[in-house]
């Protein structure tokens, strides 16, 4: 997969068959998985929103999967309640603002509130349209937390969900966080997983609005040396095994929406 992402042109349209399927289709993977390396956060949302635009024009379009990681950025959800960004301790919470964060910050159209993306994270971004899944947030959310949970045990890690706490936790420590966003059903911005490296700068802010949540990587659980690249090849595989249990019949589809 190369490093730098590279604009696609959107497919051709064909005349659907009796059963709703073309033979492209049959032909396509449904889910075109892409490696884009290290890369700035803006340059990643831009390459979201171009495909999400696309998508939206584009029926055929194939769903994607963008692995990479980023530069150091802490990004926050379309919230009012910018506590999570108050240093623990430090700044009151109430009284927050991004003057203290030693990264830049972006304000994104996802749910949530402040998290952390830097080197050693492998984030996620899977551009999927749910019209094809019939419209269900709640099941494309769970189908992310069970693929991080399905990879960290290949890593003999026991990841779990935690009643009403999006992500993916080891007993009581973070070691994933989701936050989607949504465009006319169609997906954007997806998960971060914490594979190796420098965890302080979770330390400037109250990650994802959990006071004193431990935050941990899979080289902390398991003192063993990772690369961002590898395990993005395992999702890889997962993602493709598993993203047809999130589609919906052809006939059930709901293409108008």
């Amino acid at each position: 997969m190369n490093r730098e992402a590279s604009s696609r042109e959107p497919l051709a349209r064909i005349p659907l068959g009796e059963d709703g399927a073309t033979a492209s289709q049959e032909l396509r993977p449904p889910l075109c998985v892409r490696w884009l390396g290290r890369m700035e956060f803006a340059s990643a949302l831009a390459l979201q929103e171009e495909i999400v635009a696309k998508k939206r024009n584009d029926l055929l379009l194939e769903d994607q999967l963008f692995l990479l990681e980023h530069e150091p950025v802490y990004t926050i959800g379309r919230t009012p309640d910018r506590s999570s960004l108050s240093i623990p301790g430090r700044i009151p919470r109430g009284e927050s603002g991004s003057a203290h964060l030693p990264h830049p910050l972006f304000s994104i159209n996802r749910g949530g509130q402040a998290t952390y993306h830097g080197p050693g994270q492998l984030m996620g971004y899977p551009i999927i349209d749910l019209r094809r899944c019939g419209q269900d947030l709640h099941k494309y959310l769970r189908w992310l937390e069970q693929l991080l949970i399905d990879l960290l045990a290949k890593y003999d890690i026991a990841a779990q969900r935690r009643e009403s706490l999006t992500g993916v936790w080891v007993e009581n420590r973070k070691i994933a966080s989701i936050g989607v966003g949504v465009r006319h059903w169609i997906t954007m911005h997806g998960f971060a997983l914490n594979v190796c490296g420098d965890l302080s700068p979770f330390d400037q802010i109250v990650p994802c609005g959990i006071a004193n949540v431990a935050i941990t990587s899979m080289e902390r659980e398991t003192q063993r040396a990772f690369t961002v690249a590898e395990v993005a090849r395992d999702v890889e595989k997962l993602a493709l095994d598993s993203i047809l249990t999130l589609r919906v019949a052809p006939a059930t589809q709901l293409i108008n929406a």
